[in-house]
């Protein structure tokens, strides 16, 4: 039998009938961001914004995740933190999730966020441990608790490479034992530990985290995948993920190893200027980021160019 190409695998699977807000494909949205006149930050394209939230749910996508890393919600001012989440609120249809990324130094702040988030009507919030301070155990339980107050679902989010705190399965367990959590967005890279999970938080939903491990922890039961390259490759990211969770590996992997490429971006530094390379080259508005992000450097820029041509030409487009 011969293999199928990626351009044959576009034939996604039904979507499954998602039980939590947070299953499915929830893409971590880039922020589109215009040069001004007056040499200052990249100003926040808010219309296109909109439209980018619309065109994701008409490509396929259950949901977006506005103001993470990949939003760069690190320099926007309140106002525009604030404004993108009733943007994406706005412009999502009827069943479509709009969970944003609360973090903040400390629980005060990231507890305004989720407060903000409900009056704005999202169904979810995602928490990561306290930002630039290596906080204990005692101080996570302490931060998950504060924000739980705000009465929205709260998906943790482990990625102890930006927060230097590692939400360990034993800690999840205990987060997920209090009632403070419902998920967990991981982003170790290791597909060991959503067993691990499994076996100490029963019920306790393993998200994936990391673009490059997502046909392994779909393969392995995970309800659902923070992602960042559907916003450049929507439908056959979304593809990949059903059919991986179906267990159709004849779609899923031709497709995985066509993406894996630019997947793997995810996971470096330069993660947000790669996706935005791949959205402006695939005909979506990436755009600038702004400071401290400069832009790929030539061989990087090359990298990125070359993944995304061979993606297009395999009509993934």
């Amino acid at each position: 039998m011969n293999e199928p190409n990626a351009l044959n695998a576009l034939n996604a699977p039904e979507a499954p009938v998602r039980a939590r807000p947070w299953h499915g494909v929830l893409v971590a949205t880039a922020l589109p961001l215009r040069e001004g006149d007056d040499g200052g930050a990249p100003r926040v394209d808010f219309d296109t914004y909109a439209d980018h939230v619309a065109w994701l749910a008409e490509n396929g996508c259950d949901g977006v995740t506005p103001n993470g890393s990949l939003g760069e919600y690190q320099t926007l001012s309140p106002q525009e933190r604030s404004r993108v989440v009733t943007t994406a609120v706005e412009a999502a249809p009827e069943g479509f999730t709009v969970m944003p990324g609360v973090a903040a130094y400390g629980a005060d702040e990231s507890l305004r966020w989720a407060e903000q988030a409900g009056e704005a009507g999202a169904q979810a919030v995602m928490l990561l441990p306290p930002n630039s301070y290596r906080a204990d155990r005692r101080a996570v339980v302490a931060h998950y608790r504060t924000v739980a107050r705000a009465g929205l679902p709260v998906v943790a989010y482990n990625n102890p490479f930006d927060t230097k705190v590692d939400l360990e399965p034993e800690l999840l367990a205990e987060l997920y034992g209090e009632g403070l959590v419902v998920a967990v967005k991981e982003f170790s890279g290791d597909v060991r530990r959503g067993f691990r999970i499994a076996e100490l938080a029963p019920g306790l939903d393993v998200l994936c985290g990391a673009d490059d491990v997502s046909l392994e922890l779909a393969v392995a039961g995970s309800p659902g995948w923070i992602s960042g390259y559907p916003n450049a490759f929507p439908r056959a990211c979304v593809t990949l993920w059903r059919a991986a969770s179906a267990g159709d590996l004849e779609t899923a992997l031709p497709l995985y190893r066509t993406l894996h490429p630019l997947l793997r971006w995810d996971s470096r530094t330069e993660f947000v200027q790669a996706i935005k390379a791949s959205m402006d080259l695939a005909g979506r508005y990436g755009g600038p980021c702004r400071h401290p992000r400069l832009p790929l450097v030539p061989e990087q820029e090359q990298a990125v160019r070359r993944a995304t041509e061979k993606a297009l030409a395999e009509g993934l487009g």
